[in-house]
């Protein structure tokens, strides 16, 4: 796959994606702030928020491994409803008090940011893909 205007380097894997890079260090961030969640939200929000955000670079991975630009950009607009889900996890975590909203603001703005870069990249593969 040809890189889009975003990726300065060839792209070899799915490591190689700033897409993949980024929405891998917000899960580990998520991991970290539920550490602190109550224990009884093992099972509940603290899941929910781990799974949503391990999730994205999971589908991003997936998508790549698959070889073939349609299945991929799938795989990608996956990876957006999960971080919109992530969004919404995060924005009921601190209505409850489990996060503060300084840590939500950061979490917001980072998520508005993959956000777009996942969306720019879907456009650059459909591009990609329409040439002959």
């Amino acid at each position: 796959m040809d890189a889009p205007a975003e990726q300065r380097d060839p792209i070899r894997d799915y490591r190689d994606l700033i897409v993949w890079k980024e929405s891998m260090d917000l899960a580990v961030d998520i991991y970290a702030l539920t550490r602190s969640f109550p224990r009884e939200e093992a099972f509940g929000l603290t899941s929910q928020l781990r799974r949503a955000a391990s999730s994205i670079p999971a589908n991003i991975a997936e998508g790549f491994g698959r070889a073939q630009r349609r299945p991929f950009i799938q795989f990608l607009r996956v990876a957006q409803g999960s971080l919109k889900e992530l969004e919404t996890h995060v924005t009921l975590a601190e209505r409850v008090g489990y996060l503060e909203s300084s840590a939500v603001s950061g979490l917001t703005s980072r998520c508005e940011l993959l956000g777009k870069r996942l969306v720019s990249f879907v456009r650059s593969l459909e591009r990609e893909g329409g040439r002959t």
